[in-house]
């Protein structure tokens, strides 16, 4: 019985590492730098390289929250087993998987939230109606939302309206106060998350102000430092800061991503004594693999399939794939970071008038995704029902 319950469970981690591999090539490992390669500002190699080790760090220092809702959270009434983690894990990391190498980014918050869900009602769970409101709704939101402000703030930094210096610091200030208010595992208690404004801003002796003057205190640190930059290197200091903000998406995929690979787990080798922390590393290794080998191919794909982007564009794209991705992951929403990254993308292309949009290839990838969503729901209950009808 012990050798059985042990396969098992080593099989639930393979099909777990599977899924992170998958989300590493094809999610978390191509999107973050994919505005950054179209704009020529790193390789794609390079950038497969980077973005594995922040979304490894992203994981391990974030990805408590969507990891705990994927895996406790999206069914109610029973607990998934080793088998149902298993087909669940399987069945969307093939979905993402064949993705990958038909070039085309399946979102994977989709598949494994399909499939996850589909097992648990094969298993005779009750459907989580209050968490889909939550996710449908960022979901059918992210696409206007992201895609409308890259596009107004691409139409900002292009037009002639406004000075481009000091609007391009006073976005570096808006991200730097986003980034002060960013929760981190590292500055919590034990088993909780911690901003740095939360963690300085006690210690002033400030009372209630203390919180918002050091948010202010990192923005305006981040706002000068740009500006200073802008002003000795235009062209460098722009490359610098899409950069500075790829990195900060690729964390964000690592900390949103790692849950969609190793949240199915959390139930069982939890009962075995695992720590969330444990789960975290290996799924967060996965992932970095991933992007090591198997993310250029869709990097390359989404740099240059959807849109033309230069450094402005590709800033105006980033900034709000991160507001958003660090918003989900706060509320521990399971969510596309292709379905962000891809619509930015096209907001900020449109900036320019068409800049090279592809209506083509954005209407198969929005077919894909509603796919991948109504295909994994239906394969995991499928398949699960098919395999205990079997047993």
């Amino acid at each position: 019985m012990v050798v059985v319950t042990v396969a098992t469970l080593g099989v639930a981690a393979a099909a777990s590492l599977f899924m992170a591999w998958s989300i590493g090539a094809g999610s978390s490992g191509s999107t973050p730098f994919a505005p950054a390669v179209g704009a020529n500002a790193i390789s794609v190699m390079r950038a497969g390289l980077v973005v594995g080790v922040l979304g490894l760090l992203g994981a391990i220092l974030q990805g408590a929250n969507v990891t705990e809702a994927v895996g406790t959270e999206l069914i109610g009434g029973v607990t998934l087993t080793a088998g149902a983690a298993i087909v669940a894990l399987l069945t969307a990391a093939a979905l993402v998987a064949i993705g990958v190498f038909a070039g085309y980014p399946i979102a994977t918050a989709f598949t494994v939230t399909g499939a996850v869900v589909g097992v648990g009602l094969a298993m005779g769970g009750d459907p989580a109606w209050p968490k889909y409101t939550e996710i449908l709704t960022l979901w059918v939101l992210t696409p206007f939302v992201g895609g409308g402000v890259a596009y107004g703030v691409a139409r900002m930094l292009t037009g002639e309206a406004l000075p481009e210096r000091p609007l391009t610091a006073a976005l570096a200030g808006l991200v730097g106060a986003i980034v002060a208010n960013v929760g981190f595992a590292l500055l919590g208690p034990a088993g909780e998350q911690a901003s740095l404004s939360e963690a300085l801003g006690p210690g002033l002796g400030l009372g209630a102000i203390g919180t918002p003057l050091v948010t202010a205190a990192v923005a305006a640190v981040v706002a000068i430092a740009v500006y200073a930059d802008l002003g000795r290197d235009r062209a460098g200091a722009q490359r610098r800061f899409l950069l500075a903000m790829g990195g900060l998406v690729a964390f964000s995929a690592g900390g949103s991503q790692v849950g969609l690979a190793i949240g199915p787990l959390v139930p069982i080798f939890s009962d075995v004594g695992v720590p969330l922390w444990a789960l975290l590393v290996g799924g967060g290794t996965g992932l970095l693999i991933g992007s090591w080998t198997g993310a250029p191919r869709m990097i390359k794909a989404i740099s240059q399939d959807y849109a033309s982007m230069g450094p402005r564009r590709s800033i105006s794209a980033l900034i709000p794939s991160f507001a958003i991705a660090q918003i989900a992951v706060a509320f521990g929403i399971p969510v596309s970071f292709n379905e962000i990254i891809v619509s930015a993308i096209v907001g900020a292309g449109y900036a320019a008038g068409d800049a090279g949009v592809s209506r083509a290839k954005m209407g198969y990838t929005v077919f894909a995704w509603i796919a991948s969503l109504v295909g994994s729901l239906v394969l995991g209950f499928g398949v699960y029902t098919a395999v205990q009808f079997v047993l």
